[in-house]
C-alpha cells in the first residue's frame, strides 16, 4: 500500500532539534568544539528537516551562510535547531541555528547560524518532487522571502556557471 503525500506541508511539521554534549574529543587545543565537527551536525539536523518534510532521500547540495558568532566550550551542549524556509521543485532551503547552554549555569547563547539547501532523490538519485510549503506568520513570511531571493541567486550563479 502506498501512502499518499500531502501536497503542502506547514513549516511546524518538518522542524527539528538535536542536543549534543561536547566531549574532549570535540574540541580543539582551546577547547573549543571544532568548526569541522559542528558542520556535520548542523548538517545532520538540515537533513532530518529537509526528510520530514518531504519523506524522500535528501542529498545536501549547498552549505552557505554558516556563521560562527562565538564558541562552543568543552562540557556545554550545543543545541542545534533547524527549520525550513522555503521549497522548489525538489529543492528544500533549511535554516539552523546553533546555541551553547552552560550545564552548571544553564546560560544559552547563540553561537552560530547556516543556511543549507537539499535535493530530494528518488533510488536512482534523480532529483524528485517535494510537497509546497504553507507559511503562516509575520516570521515565516519574512524567512520565506529571503530564501526566495536566495534561491534566485543560487540558480542564477549556476546557470552562470554552466554557461560555456
Amino acid at each position: 500500500m502506498k501512502i499518499q503525500q500531502p501536497k503542502e506541508k506547514r513549516v511546524g511539521d518538518s522542524v527539528a532539534e538535536m542536543t549534543q554534549i561536547v566531549l574532549p574529543n570535540d574540541t580543539n587545543m582551546l577547547g573549543h568544539l571544532l568548526g569541522g565537527t559542528l558542520m556535520h551536525w548542523i548538517d545532520l539536523v538540515g537533513a532530518v528537516v529537509a526528510n520530514r518534510h518531504c519523506r524522500k532521500l535528501v542529498v545536501t547540495a549547498a552549505m552557505e551562510g554558516l556563521d560562527f558568532h562565538s564558541p562552543i566550550r568543552l562540557g556545554h551542549l550545543a543545541i542545534l535547531k533547524g527549520r525550513i524556509h522555503c521549497v522548489g521543485t525538489s529543492s528544500m532551503e533549511v535554516g539552523v541555528e546553533v546555541y551553547s547552554e552552560d550545564t552548571l549555569s544553564g546560560e544559552h547563547f547563540h553561537t552560530s547560524s547556516a543556511i543549507l539547501t537539499y535535493v530530494a532523490v528518488d533510488a536512482l538519485g534523480r532529483p524528485s518532487p517535494v510537497p509546497g510549503l504553507i507559511v503562516t506568520g509575520d516570521e515565516e513570511s519574512i524567512r520565506f522571502r529571503e530564501a526566495m531571493d536566495r534561491r534566485e541567486n543560487r540558480l542564477k550563479r549556476l546557470r552562470k556557471d554552466q554557461s560555456p
